[in-house]
């Protein structure tokens, strides 16, 4: 029963993931389209309107229900993950992303201003740090090479 348990959680979770990452991967193409749209323009307040569901409706939802599932499949193990350091390399890059998450949420704001707060190319180059941070992970999780 308890095992039956555990596999609805880690299977909730990581359908979380999927799509908080999903969205940390579309958020700066976003971005990066938006920051050459003409101020005031029609795709500016179309990006806008995208980019503010996308965090809203998806990315915001998906993290926290990520974050407390992922919570929950540690204390289920009894806590006894927090002696491997695969999972310490794990969650150093969970809060990178975490943290990569509140920038995207701030340089929405900033958008909303009218202000750009970075190029197109920087938003570009940003949208390859999910992607790194996602392959580190998944290896910790699935590995647990250490």
């Amino acid at each position: 029963m308890a095992s039956d348990i555990w596999m609805w959680v880690k299977a909730f979770h990581i359908i979380a993931v999927m799509f908080w990452v999903a969205g940390l991967l579309l958020l700066p193409r976003f971005y990066a389209y938006h920051s050459s749209a003409k101020l005031g323009g029609e795709l500016e307040a179309k990006m806008l309107e995208a980019e503010e569901r996308l965090l809203k409706i998806i990315m915001n939802p998906a993290m926290i229900v990520a974050f407390i599932l992922g919570i929950a499949l540690i204390i289920f193990r009894h806590g006894e993950l927090f002696t491997t350091a695969w999972l310490w390399v794990k969650l150093v890059f969970v809060f990178g992303l975490i943290g990569f998450h509140g920038m995207l949420g701030a340089d929405r704001k900033k958008f909303a201003r009218g202000e750009r707060p970075r190029s197109e190319k920087t938003y570009r180059m940003l949208n390859e740090i999910p992607s790194f941070a996602v392959i580190i992970i998944v290896i910790m999780a699935i590995v647990e090479p250490f």
